[in-house]
């Protein structure tokens, strides 16, 4: 194309470029939007079992523990925190159901939201999963995110922004939890929070059924974590649009939802 062709054309060109700009600009600002929402989680094959793995640095992400909604009628789902979240203007990365609950959605044992408690921590003894000690609390403060074991957090009793209760402890001080068995048959989908030297939160969910045995071994020697803690088993769910795993299991209790921080 000689000088002139091209001087001639030049109208035509910028008229092109003019009407493809708003498109470059809005796929651009799509693609940031979904970038922007995309979890820090990643697929973690551990023996014979799948589990979605989500690391979380508490200096870059926010994690937060929700029940009700302003109103104070709890959320009961993942879907509604999500949506309720997105009405104000928030950016939900993953969510995921949060410890155990009575069948009116109240929270087993401590639960502090924003630095409000709304449940009690339970040290007595009773039936379940959760009463199998050491059982432990999953909380936030500080800046930090920590899994203790119910009775070193009681004896200390930490500030926190934001607590859960719920048992029994999968790894206690780098040992797995004494009644855990590795010929254990009961096997079930399950979630866990574990916290690594580093501060590193890291939450774990299993795609399939596991035992317990072999999910604390998954905390303790695939992910690194000296302290993890059993969140809930059967209907663990964990929703992260982003990335397609949209559990919607209803009723549920408390949630932990995790954020970009800005």
């Amino acid at each position: 194309m000689d000088f002139l062709t091209l001087l001639h054309s030049a109208p035509l060109l910028l008229a092109l470029l003019k009407a493809a700009l708003p498109h470059a600009v809005a796929t651009t600002v799509a693609f940031g939007q979904w970038f922007a929402s995309v979890p820090p989680c990643r697929d973690v094959a551990f023996e014979a079992a799948s589990f979605l793995v989500c690391e979380v640095d508490p200096k870059l992400y926010s994690i937060e523990l929700f029940w009700k909604d302003p109103a104070g009628k709890p959320f009961q789902s993942l879907h509604n925190l999500d949506d309720a979240q997105r009405t104000a203007g928030r950016t939900m990365l993953f969510a995921l159901n949060a410890g155990m609950y009575h069948p009116d959605l109240r929270p087993v044992g401590l639960y502090v939201e924003r630095g409000q408690e709304m449940a009690g921590v339970k040290t007595g003894s009773g039936s379940g999963n959760f009463s199998l000690q050491p059982n432990g609390i999953f909380y936030v403060g500080g800046g930090k995110a920590v899994v203790r074991a119910t009775r070193d957090f009681v004896r200390q009793r930490p500030a926190t922004d934001y607590a859960t209760q719920s048992g029994p402890m999968l790894v206690i001080d780098g040992q797995l939890h004494p009644k855990f068995r590795s010929d254990g048959t009961s096997r079930k989908s399950r979630d866990g929070v574990g916290v690594r030297k580093d501060g590193i939160a890291v939450f774990a969910i299993s795609n399939g059924t596991v035992t317990f045995h072999a999910f604390a071994r998954l905390f303790r020697d695939a992910l690194g974590c000296d302290n993890a803690l059993f969140l809930d088993g059967t209907i663990s769910s964990l929703l992260a649009p982003a990335i397609g795993r949209n559990d919607d299991y209803w009723n549920l209790g408390p949630m932990i939802g995790v954020f970009r921080r800005r």
